[in-house]
């Protein structure tokens, strides 16, 4: 066994044996106990906007961002009021310095003092004494700095932040950062506002650590190919480990031992093979339990006193991207070098049909953003019956808390680099930044068994970006991810042939095709972005927009800057006049906000029960967005900021059961009179067969109820859909508004469904 993993070490994993199957589970920087850690309190210098030449001080919260930090000194009101965030934008190019003071702490013989920072954004030096210790681009690599030998008495440690990285001066928009690997939402969106945020923005502290210390442990495995055993390598890295033992220790969830052993040291490096028999297996959440395992390691020096404890937990699973069924069949004709991207995830050699969002910052400045937010809204995304969460390629990579969530909630992570909507062109200076940075990112995710699989980015092959997987950038994101996590599925990007971005409202503009037939039309392998707008509660309408603004709403106001105008293509995001053509002139705001979100909530419906429809040539169906970093007065999040569900929430989580009787629609209005028709279906994720069962089918206006037929159904396969009959009636002549469509399966009401329409003459 130890031959075998020297020899998988050796050739960097890319030639091992066919019985076993590599999953990467490398564990850096994690849980190191036993530590002192010295808070630090720090101030930022700035020189403020109308006043260059005289440096101000500001106290500082860390982890935060500078703009917060000035904007609490100077008084500004809040950013996400009105038009407040203008005010923040001079701070683009100012350069900040971070200065905090601490004494010498009482140290034992050979301890050492480290400088620790999980991340610092963006461009910046490190100073301590005067002197300085580090110049780094890239906010997603760690600092970690020895500064025992450089210590006074007293000292005065100073963070000297660089202005926003900008390609060009002009124009002033998302491609400014085409040139940095700093995420390029924050530059202007179509949901984002400009604020580009910077400073600390991920925890840093000091740190005593003994003589002898870890700051590096690896946790590697394979499964075999029955997936009954699991063979692990713990690697440990440090200083002065060779006169020391490192202890380790595996439990299974209920805390009993499962492994134990020592790690055998040669220098400041110790290496321990091992395995066990019968892993239990990681699962998303709606297919098994999200196991996790937990271990220890423990550093002792040659008297038995301990040094260091290092914890942390992990998951076996297999993960595979594979072709969809059928795929192989396109294109038809020859020559031929390719058909669609393979985009159907296996989970333990299961095929899973994958439902979710595309996550992005849940706050403009990431600084900010809190183990309760992250919790909250992957709780919210379990409640939606969501079990993959695509983290958007033109925002950050998120703290560590995030991705410990979903591995415990058992939510699948398609994790993008940060790259988005630009030409990456690929200068010696970028690719030397990005290989550091990717390099970074992919040691301390890989280690997570919720991650599912790599993208170099969000939309680079497309005529806005101009990218093609000949891009240097790909091709050094591809190797990265090859030699550091080789058997966590890559691809270059999202979209890839056979896979839909869009469409994001729910009547064409141009065309006036709504969405049912849009979806009725469409062929996809996975929908991985697609959107439905819907505007904001009043409550938070109330909170962003001055009271002299609010109704009507108009272009060029408070709406306009929070996205309700001129934020996509044409009247977007807010669509007044499409809501209005279907419902009527509003009279007041609440009513245009009811009427703006039934037909997100109906369209959002539509979207995923028709691409789960389309199992089992489409996996996928990931609504854009889940959330969003503000408060935005219209948009295609499901939950507002901070974490506030909108009414389509509810319509999705219902659209995403694992089991449901399904509705194929075919347009929101109806005339009275005219021949109403819908297909049904029954829709199963599960791994399990249903039995028959009997769905009811009644329409509903208020009181008035129309029996529309049933239909008897027989089993239901494993992980399969059942088509059902087309039902027809002739609608009445009632007087309400619209109607409802109401599904029952009889003894089973939680896989009810219903569906809302309008009626007119």
């Amino acid at each position: 066994m130890k031959a075998l993993f020297s020899r998988m070490i050796n050739l960097g994993f890319h030639k091992m044996h066919r019985s076993l199957l590599i999953i990467l589970g490398c564990i850096l920087l994690g849980n190191l106990m036993a530590q002192d850690h010295l808070e630090l309190k720090w101030s930022v210098e700035y020189r403020a906007d109308g006043d260059p030449d005289k440096p101000r001080l500001a106290e500082a919260s860390v982890p935060g961002a500078v703009q917060l930090d000035i904007a609490k000194a100077e008084g500004y009101a809040p950013y996400y009021f009105g038009e407040n965030w203008r005010d923040y934008l001079w701070m683009e190019d100012q350069e900040f310095v971070y200065v905090t003071n601490f004494h010498k702490p009482d140290m034992k013989p050979g301890e050492r003092l480290v400088f620790r920072s999980l991340g610092i954004d963006y461009e910046f030096e490190i100073i301590l004494n005067g002197r300085k210790l580090l110049y780094q681009e890239g906010m997603f690599t760690p600092v970690r700095l020895d500064l025992t030998d450089l210590l006074n008495v007293n000292n005065e440690l100073r963070i000297r932040i660089f202005p926003i990285p900008k390609k060009h001066p002009e124009p002033v928009d998302r491609s400014q950062a085409s040139a940095s690997v700093k995420p390029a939402v924050s530059y202007g969106w179509d949901w984002h506002p400009r604020l580009v945020p910077s400073g600390i923005w991920d925890d840093t502290w000091l740190e005593i650590l003994p003589g002898s210390y870890l700051n590096e442990v690896s946790v590697q495995y394979t499964l075999s190919e029955e997936l009954d055993k699991a063979f692990i390598m713990v690697e440990a890295m440090g200083k002065g480990l060779t006169a020391c033992s490192m202890a380790w220790n595996l439990a299974d969830s209920s805390g009993n031992k499962v492994d134990m052993g020592y790690l055998k040291s040669y220098m400041d490096r110790g290496v321990l093979y091992t395995e066990i028999a019968n892993p239990e297996l990681w699962w998303p959440h709606d297919h098994g339990e999200p196991y996790l395992y937990s271990y220890t390691l423990k550093l002792t020096d040659q008297s038995g006193k301990l040094l260091q404890t290092y914890s942390g937990h992990m998951g076996f699973r297999r993960v595979k991207l594979v072709m969809n069924e059928g795929a192989w069949s396109e294109p038809e004709g020859f020559p031929k070098s390719r058909s669609v991207a393979p985009i159907q995830l296996e989970i333990n050699g299961q095929k899973i049909f994958c439902k979710g969002s595309n996550w992005v910052n849940p706050e403009i400045f990431p600084g900010i953003i809190t183990v309760k937010r992250y919790e909250e809204l992957l709780d919210r995304a379990v409640e939606a019956n969501f079990n993959m969460l695509r983290i958007w390629g033109g925002g950050i990579v998120n703290k560590e808390s995030f991705y410990e969530f979903c591995d415990q909630k058992g939510i699948m992570v398609w994790q993008e680099f940060p790259l988005a909507c630009n030409n990456y062109e690929g200068t010696p200076e970028y690719l030397e930044v990005l290989k550091q940075e990717s390099e970074s990112i992919i040691r301390r995710i890989r280690k997570h068994p919720s991650l599912a699989m790599w993208s170099g980015g969000n939309e680079l092959f497309n005529s806005w970006s101009g990218m093609t997987d000949q891009a240097l950038a790909i091709r050094l994101l591809n190797s990265q991810c090859l030699e550091l996590d080789p058997y966590t599925p890559f691809i270059s990007t999202s979209p890839l042939m056979g896979m839909g971005h869009g469409h994001y409202v729910f009547r064409d503009q141009e065309t006036g095709e709504e969405v049912y037939s849009t979806m009725l039309r469409a062929h996809n392998t996975a929908y991985t972005e697609f959107g439905m707008p819907g505007p904001s509660p009043v409550e938070i309408l109330e909170t962003i927009i001055p009271d002299s603004e609010l109704w009507p709403p108009l272009p060029g106001t408070s709406w306009e800057s929070h996205h309700a105008y001129n934020a996509w293509v044409g009247d977007t995001w807010l669509m007044m006049d499409m809501i209005e053509g279907y419902f009527g002139r509003a009279a007041k705001l609440d009513e245009l906000v009811e009427m703006g979100q039934l037909l997100q909530s109906e369209g959002y419906k539509a979207i995923y029960e028709e691409a789960r429809r389309q199992k089992p040539y489409c996996s996928m169906a990931l609504n854009w967005c889940y959330n969003e970093p503000w408060p935005t007065a219209a948009n295609n999040s499901i939950i507002n900021w901070p974490n506030l569900p909108k009414p389509a929430f509810y319509a999705v989580r219902d659209a995403c059961r694992p089991v449901l009787v399904s509705a194929r629609n075919y347009k929101l209005t109806w005339m009275r009179g005219e021949e109403f028709s819908c297909q049904l279906w029954i829709l199963n994720d599960q791994y399990r067969t249903l039995d028959p069962g009997m769905v009811k089918a009644t329409l509903m206006a208020g009181k008035k109820v129309l029996e529309l037929d049933s239909w008897v159904f027989g089993n239901v396969e494993s992980n399969s859909n059942l088509e059902g009959p087309v039902l027809k009636v002739e609608l009445p002549h009632w007087q309400s508004d619209g109607f409802t469509l109401h599904l029952e399966v009889l003894g089973h009401p939680e896989y009810t469904s219903e569906y809302t329409f309008l009626l007119s003459d």
